[in-house]
C-alpha cells in the first residue's frame, strides 16, 4: 500500500493507492500561505496520516509515500521549486520526524507521467510523453518503459524559451513556454483580451473580471464569443510550438496533455494542436511515424496515482 501526494501550486492532493494503481482514499487541501520548509512537510505527514484514517489503513503498513514536486528534487531533498518558495528542504528527513515511512520525490508532471503510463492514456505504449498545463507547465518521459527523470531536473518544458526577450517567468528568464501555455499565461492573456474587447462575453462569463479563471475563455469561446474563440486559437497555438518541439525532439509513440487546462474542451484545444502538430512537425514532413496526440485519462488523480507508484516505474 502507498500514498501519493501531489504538490500543486495551488492545493496539496494525497491518496492512498494499491498496487494496481487503484485509488482507495482521497484528500485535497488548499496549500495556503507558505509558513517554511519545515512548517510545509509537517502538513505532508498530517496530510498522510488523514488519508491513511479515510483509507482505515495504519501509517506503518505503506511501504512508502511518493511525492510530486512542482520543480526539481535531488533523492529525498527539494532543491528547488519556481511557484513556491522551496528551496534545499530536507523532506526525507523532516518527515520522519512525524511518521516512520520512507519518502520518493520525483517532478509533478514526471509523477503524471507514471500514472498515465501505468494506467491512463499511456497504457500500450514503450514510448510516451505527458504536458501538464497548470499553474505552470510541465513535462514527463516515459522512455522504453523507463522514467526519464535524468538528475531530478529533467523534464522542465515549461522553461524552454517559444519568445526570445518574451513575458517575463518565474525561473528569471524571459519567454519560457510556462508564460504562454500554462493556467496562469492563458489568465493573463485573457484579461488582457478583455481590456481590448469591452464587449466581449468574458466580461460577462469572469462577473465583470472579478472571477478570471483558466476555464473563462473556452466558456465564452463556447457561447460563440469572438474574441473568446480567437484567444482559444492563440493559445492553441502557443501550447502547439512546445509540442510540436517535444514531438521533434522525443518522437513518442503518444503524448498527452493534462492538468486543469488540459481538460479543456477537444474543439478549442486538442483538436487544434492536433492539426498544427500534423502539419508542422518534422515526422509529418518526413513521412515518418507521427506521434498521436491525446488527452489525459486520469485528470486531477493522475499526480497522486503516479506519485504512488514511482517505485513501479524505477523496476
Amino acid at each position: 500500500m502507498y500514498v501519493g501526494i501531489d504538490i500543486g501550486g495551488t492545493n496539496l492532493k494525497a491518496g492512498l493507492v494499491d498496487g494496481e494503481g487503484r485509488l482507495l482514499a482521497a484528500r485535497r487541501t488548499p496549500l495556503g500561505p507558505f509558513q517554511g520548509g519545515e512548517y510545509f512537510v509537517r502538513r505532508l505527514a498530517e496530510l498522510t496520516a488523514q488519508v491513511c484514517r479515510d483509507g482505515g489503513v495504519p501509517p506503518g503498513e505503506l511501504e512508502y509515500v511518493g511525492m510530486g514536486v512542482p520543480g526539481a528534487v535531488a533523492g529525498s531533498e527539494i532543491v528547488y521549486t519556481c511557484n513556491i518558495p522551496l528551496k534545499n528542504v530536507p523532506v526525507g528527513r523532516l518527515f520522519s520526524q512525524y511518521l516512520d515511512v520512507p519518502v520518493r520525490l520525483a517532478n509533478d508532471a514526471d509523477c503524471a507521467a507514471v500514472g498515465e503510463y501505468f494506467c491512463g492514456a499511456g497504457r500500450g505504449t514503450k514510448h510516451f510523453a505527458v504536458v501538464t498545463l497548470g499553474t505552470g507547465v510541465g513535462g514527463g518521459f516515459i522512455l522504453n518503459g523507463k522514467l526519464c527523470s535524468g538528475g531530478g531536473m529533467a523534464g522542465e518544458v515549461g522553461h524552454m524559451v517559444v519568445e526570445r526577450g518574451g513575458e517575463p517567468c518565474a525561473c528569471g528568464r524571459r519567454g519560457c513556454w510556462e508564460a504562454y501555455a500554462s493556467a496562469t499565461a492563458l489568465i493573463r492573456m485573457t484579461r488582457e483580451t478583455m481590456e481590448r474587447e469591452r464587449d466581449s462575453l468574458l466580461w460577462e462569463v469572469s462577473q465583470g473580471g472579478a472571477a478570471v479563471t483558466g476555464r473563462t475563455a473556452f466558456d465564452a469561446a463556447l457561447r460563440g464569443d469572438g474574441a473568446a474563440r480567437a484567444l482559444c486559437r492563440r493559445y492553441a497555438e502557443y501550447v502547439a510550438v512546445g509540442v510540436v518541439n517535444l514531438m521533434n525532439i522525443l518522437q513518442p509513440e503518444r503524448l498527452a496533455l493534462g492538468g486543469g487546462v488540459g481538460e479543456a474542451e477537444d474543439e478549442l484545444l486538442l483538436t487544434p494542436v492536433r492539426e498544427i502538430a500534423a502539419r508542422e512537425s518534422y515526422a509529418a514532413r518526413c513521412g515518418g511515424a507521427q506521434t498521436e496526440v491525446v488527452q489525459a485519462e486520469l485528470g486531477n488523480d493522475a499526480g497522486v496515482i503516479g506519485a504512488a507508484l514511482l517505485g513501479r516505474a524505477a523496476e
